[in-house]
């Protein structure tokens, strides 16, 4: 039985970009940062694509972004995502309440549209989290209010389209976990679930002719409110020199002794 599935993935900086902050305290100096998505969400991505390499179907990808967004869309379909739905937004910012309540108007809207056939999406994929706020809750947030179940911090997920059901296992101390629900389902995967595929230059040439279906969002208050952002201070580094040739090797082995290495 082909599958239906949705992942949702987030604008962040690139990993490992120097973040700095505006002078008022209220966003990120994004003036030279790159701009990708986490890998929890690559992961994401690659998994709906295998599934459907496996099963048929068709795949779509959300983002709730700015319009530049539309660049993280236009990756995960130059791996094989069918389309892309942008929520596009402000410079408001958006908390995982109100973001979670847009993701899930945006799902029930194109699963009643006639012209897409109106079926559900039989997984909705998240990253674990993001990596720029880490909040660990929108997917699980979208389960809740779509009445659907969910599991997180996936590392292996089996589907069998046929029955209806699948089975995901995550890591527990000393083993795995493993969960079995039916479908239609919430998955949030993690990083190691598989290995992402590189987007092909012909892949991405298809990307930019896929439809990506732009909606506004309506941003309902009453979550998290953003005071300010603040950078944490470095662990500052020191390097000592112990000395040179046989003469450092006195305190070579004082400071192995002080680590505990040497008794």
């Amino acid at each position: 039985m082909p599958l239906n599935v949705l992942v949702c993935v987030k604008r962040v900086p690139t990993t490992g970009g120097r973040i700095t902050v505006t002078a008022d305290g209220q966003d990120i100096d994004t003036r030279f940062l790159g701009f990708t998505v986490s890998p929890h969400e690559e992961c994401a991505v690659e998994e709906a694509v295998r599934l459907i390499e496996r099963f048929g179907g068709s795949t779509a990808v959300l983002t709730l972004g700015p319009a530049q967004a539309v660049e993280q869309l236009q990756d995960a379909m130059a791996l094989g995502i069918d389309r892309g739905i942008l929520l596009e937004t402000g410079d408001e910012d958006w908390d995982p309440s109100a973001t979670a309540a847009a993701i899930v108007e945006a799902i029930r809207s194109a699963e009643a549209d006639a012209n897409a056939g109106g079926e559900p999406f039989d997984l909705v994929l998240f990253g674990n989290e993001a990596a720029d706020t880490g909040d660990y809750q929108v997917g699980i947030r979208v389960a809740q209010a779509l009445g659907r179940p969910c599991v997180s911090g996936v590392k292996a997920l089996e589907v069998d389209a046929d029955a209806g059901t699948a089975a995901a296992r995550r890591e527990a101390p000393g083993g795995w976990e493993v969960f079995g629900f039916p479908l239609p389902a919430v998955v949030t995967v993690k990083e190691g679930i598989n290995l992402p595929r590189f987007p092909s230059l012909p892949g991405r040439v298809r990307a930019r002719k896929k439809e990506i279906l732009r909606v506004g969002p309506a941003r309902r208050e009453g979550g998290l409110r953003k005071v300010r952002l603040h950078v944490p201070k470095e662990q500052e580094r020191a390097v000592e020199v112990l000395g040179h040739g046989p003469d450092a090797v006195p305190r070579v082995v004082e400071v192995l002794q002080r680590l505990g290495v040497l008794s």
